[in-house]
């Protein structure tokens, strides 16, 4: 399958040696669960925009620091991609601000959480079940880093899981979108290291609570199973199950 990744941010240059660029970390990750897999890399927050919906068999959108609802140019232009992948049925996965992007490309609404910042681990209920997510379990942990969120749905969406602090963490719209908000190529490490780099935007005490929950367990790779089930059952034309 050959995905085509619309890079959105960088890492941050501090942390690039160690930790590698957000293309490094979605390759290493994908291809640890099916080594098969091609990716070709448009840097979207460049002005760099795929001109065909064919080019590839599925996209996949990187997060970034910048915000859906930041009236820059280049977001404005990926929205009415996006939508010429809705229109054309190609399967689309949204991570983090992907995520949102899909939400405010297709009608819903995104907005800065009165909960403040989500690092560190996130904790989340799966409250749907479709055929795709196997194998399939209760629970959806991952890494996050993000301070807005998805608050009004799209039309043809519905929630798979979500918290308390984050009711619209995974999403389905239609047959061939799907939105996560956490981070499943965030290793831990960089995590960790993201936090310290942003302290004081996040504040010392939401970072010490993200600190802290780095030691529980995370569900990348089963996330990654999901998304790769997700992408192949929409490339069949799979309907919207659930």
């Amino acid at each position: 399958m050959r995905i085509g990744l619309l890079q959105c941010d960088d890492v941050a240059p501090e942390l690039r040696d160690e930790h590698g660029n957000y293309p490094e970390m979605f390759q290493r990750l994908f291809t640890s669960v099916d080594p098969t897999l091609t990716f070709r890399v448009w840097r979207c927050l460049d002005g760099e925009m795929p001109d065909d919906v064919d080019a590839v068999d599925a996209w996949l959108t990187t997060g970034s620091k910048f915000g859906v609802n930041d009236g820059l140019a280049w977001v404005d232009e990926l929205c009415g991609f996006v939508r010429s992948l809705w229109e054309a049925d190609k399967p689309l996965v949204g991570v983090c601000f992907g995520h949102q992007l899909i939400a405010r490309a297709l009608g819903g609404e995104v907005v800065k959480s009165p909960r403040g910042w989500g690092v560190g681990m996130s904790f989340n209920r799966v409250t749907g079940h479709a055929e795709w997510m196997t194998p399939w379990q209760e629970g959806l942990d991952l890494v996050v880093s993000h301070q807005d969120q998805v608050k009004a749905l799209p039309p043809e969406a519905r929630v798979l899981a979500g918290s308390d602090f984050c009711p619209v963490y995974l999403m389905q719209v239609g047959h061939h979108f799907l939105g996560v908000q956490g981070h499943p190529e965030f290793a831990k490490p960089y995590s960790r290291d993201l936090m310290q780099l942003r302290r004081e935007l996040v504040g010392a005490e939401r970072v010490r609570e993200g600190l802290a929950s780095l030691n529980a367990p995370e569900d990348a790779t089963l996330m990654v199973r999901w998304i790769l089930n997700f992408m192949k059952r929409a490339m069949e034309g799979g309907g919207d199950d659930g």
